[in-house]
């Protein structure tokens, strides 16, 4: 409805947003955090005038307000939120609010506005839309439309959050390939920190969101604004503290020079820039987690077990051999087979063959037929891997259409892994990949498309329009995937680029689960999980046991962690398993029936991470909604200065329930040389979430890089 009231009030699942309407230049958020109850017309215009500015010597007549888009014509001197002209004119737009409508459903609190702004001068008008989803994360974007009859280059324009006067520490996530989502904190001082993806993908060192909060937040406590970008193309985000007092979260698409200009009548829209709080990561983590979960696009059956190629036969693609592994995974339990990278045509490495998908003959004579009838005698899915927008220069495709790959200039960029990037927003590019994909979905049943992204972009510029092409890659890739499960219903697709560097919730809007990391080693893949799980439900995490030794580390695991590990993720198995013996497929058979009894747990319930004092440990679980039940996964990661070590305590569980503790199967206690029992093993214990929480039980005594699971179960 259309409303006439000069501040708006959304509310949603314990988060208040306070909008001020009469900020000069665009509307200001005068809060953002925790519920603030029923508020009256007028205390919601006492709450905006007491948070007003004073004038200071030496400043602006009328002091500037941080807005949903700050602008230097309204007195900001900082980083503008929109940044664009008419060939250098129209630089500094002045917009008026034009327009404001709310959406309260069911007659309850408002939980969305739609804000109308025009620059009658510049003729350039923008609609802001702020939404407090059921999971009270906030969602902000902006749609830029030309109203005038020349061209409008946009260079940025960024979705901006407040953040507390309390948040002076900065939390954001780092890495590399085999090493994503590394955390790095600093402190939050007056100036800007700028994070840049400029990858073509988010990529491997970009940061999966970015946190400001109470200096030492951490999972358990802390008051703590973070934000995500919804993208998977070049994007920003930015924290700055003013000396006016300002602090915020930035965060939108990173634009090339010229690579966005409206023509007279286009509009723009950004990706959707969301906003999480709360006391302790855990907090903002489950108000991201429930929003995922509850899209209707979520996926709603168990995720199946997965035993995946790679890392078993890499290219050798022997058809004795792979069905000798099918067999073993479906005695394991596996209920999905994905075959990965080398069964189509010119394949043998990765130097050749991208780009022309066609079954290769010589190696698979009758097709692919064999493998997938004999996949699905066994019960399990069919997969496939492929990698749709990259090409080889040793290519059918790329001898025939060298325009088809992203260039610029007269030269192409510098190859990445013995490839190059097609440009799927020429429209033969995308007709030819589709036709493609939809044959080999016709002629085969697959369940499955493992959809790999094995390079960064450099000066992807399109043949065809002659400028930078990421934006238009981005959504034509959006479109692609969605039209492929269109005519697919069943189909489900993996988002895998390099191991986990397309990662963001724009992707997965499209796709099904990403893949987390090309590194399966476990002592890795407890902090790019970790971190991961801040935004993306485990459910959507590929996690899988790799063998004995890791390729990617050289270190050996027993089992016990490398399964353990991977317990709670979209579980799955890449590991030349057909040369184990009985013994040893028993005992991975454990572990996946383990996973299976575990996985609607895990899937469905609260992700929570222990602040544990002596830092050589981890603790980590999933709570039950009801906080009934609660599966933890202890691990000694190197070797502690204490020994034994000290007490452990459990977050998330209810304080007033009374739980029994135990070793879950098929973890057991160790049996090192004059180590006794536990006494909570001997003598199981009955004890109130309160006491897990604040006092703790003994931590088991382990070995480095071992792990035991705990269950925690009400009484």
């Amino acid at each position: 409805m259309q409303s006439r009231n000069e501040y708006f009030h959304l509310r949603s699942a314990g988060t208040s947003v306070v909008i001020d309407l009469t900020a000069l230049g665009f509307p200001a958020i005068v809060h953002w955090g925790e519920d603030l109850g029923e508020l009256t017309e007028a205390q919601l215009e006492d709450l905006g005038i007491a948070g007003r500015p004073q004038r200071v010597s030496g400043g602006l007549d009328t002091p500037s307000r941080l807005t949903l888009v700050p602008l230097e014509s309204a007195g900001w001197h900082n980083e503008p939120g929109l940044v664009g002209s008419r060939h250098g004119r129209d630089f500094s737009p002045t917009f008026v609010l034009t327009e404001t409508h709310s959406d309260a459903p069911d007659g309850g609190p408002t939980t969305s506005v739609r804000l109308r702004s025009v620059d009658e001068h510049a003729q350039l008008d923008i609609q802001s839309t702020l939404t407090l989803d059921g999971a009270g994360l906030l969602h902000q974007q902006h749609t830029l439309t030309n109203l005038g009859d020349t061209d409008y280059e946009v260079q940025h324009l960024l979705a901006t959050f407040p953040v507390p006067q309390s948040a002076r520490e900065l939390l954001d996530t780092t890495g590399r390939h085999l090493r994503e989502r590394s955390p790095q904190r600093h402190g939050f001082t007056t100036g800007r920190h700028v994070r840049d993806s400029r990858r073509g993908r988010p990529g491997a060192d970009s940061t999966l969101f970015l946190a400001a909060g109470t200096p030492g937040f951490g999972f358990e406590r802390g008051l703590v604004h973070a934000v995500h970008l919804a993208w998977s193309g070049n994007q920003r985000v930015a924290a700055e503290r003013t000396v006016a007092s300002h602090a915020l979260v930035q965060a939108g698409e990173l634009l090339a020079p010229g690579e966005l200009c409206l023509g007279p009548g286009e509009s723009y829209t950004t990706p959707d820039a969301l906003g999480s709080w709360g006391d302790g990561l855990t907090a903002v983590s489950a108000r991201f987690h429930d929003s995922v979960r509850a899209r209707p696009s979520h996926p709603s059956t168990s995720r199946p077990v997965t035993l995946n190629t790679w890392e078993a036969v890499y290219f050798d693609h022997d058809l004795d051999r792979l069905t000798r592994l099918a067999d073993a995974g479906a005695r394991v339990g596996a209920e999905r087979f994905v075959l990965d990278d080398g069964w189509f045509r010119g394949r043998r490495d990765d130097t050749a063959g991208l780009g022309d998908w066609f079954v290769d003959d010589d190696i698979w004579p009758r097709g692919l037929t064999p493998i997938v009838e004999h996949v699905a005698a066994l019960g399990m899915q069919f997969g496939l891997w492929v990698e749709p927008e990259m090409v080889n220069p040793d290519s059918e495709l790329a001898r025939a259409h060298p325009d088809w790959i992203l260039q610029t200039g007269d030269h192409l960029p510098l190859e990445g892994r013995q490839q190059q990037v097609l440009d799927l927003s020429n429209g033969a590019v995308f007709d030819y990949l589709l036709e493609r994909l939809d044959a080999l979905l016709g002629a085969y049943d697959i369940a499955y498309l493992k959809w790999d992204h094995n390079r960064d972009l450099l000066e992807a510029g399109s043949t065809v329009t002659g400028k930078a092409a990421v934006h238009s890659n981005v959504r034509a890739l959006y479109r692609l995937l969605d039209e492929l499960k269109s005519r697919h219903p069943a189909l489900e697709i993996e988002s895998c680029a390099s191991g986990g560097a397309r990662v963001d919730l724009g992707i997965l809007d499209h796709t099904d689960r990403i893949w987390t990391s090309d590194c399966i080693d476990p002592i890795e893949r407890l902090t790019i999980q970790k971190y991961t799980n801040v935004v993306v439900p485990y459910e959507l995490m590929g996690a899988h046991i790799g063998g004995p030794r890791s390729h990617s580390t050289g270190r050996r695991h027993e089992l016990a962690l490398r399964a353990g590990a991977a317990l709670p993720g979209h579980f799955g198995i890449e590991w030349d398993i057909s040369r184990l013996d009985d013994a040893e497929l028993n005992e991975l058979a454990a572990w996946v029936d383990a996973h299976k009894r575990v996985r609607e747990l895990a899937h469905t319930g609260r992700a929570v991470y222990a602040d544990l004092p002596d830092e050589t440990a981890d603790l980590r679980g999933v709570v039950s909604r009801d906080r009934d039940r609660a599966l933890y996964a202890y691990t000694q990661v190197t070797s502690s200065a204490s020994y034994p070590p000290g007490p452990i305590t459990f977050p998330g569980l209810d304080d007033d329930q009374v739980y029994g503790v135990s070793l879950a199967s098929p973890t057991t206690p160790l049996d090192g040389a004059g180590q006794s029992s536990l006494a909570w093993t001997e003598h199981p214990v009955h004890l109130t979430g309160r006491s897990l929480r604040t006092v703790g039980i003994q931590a088991p005594v382990l070995f480095p890089e071992q792990l035991r699971l705990i269950d925690i179960s009400a009484i």
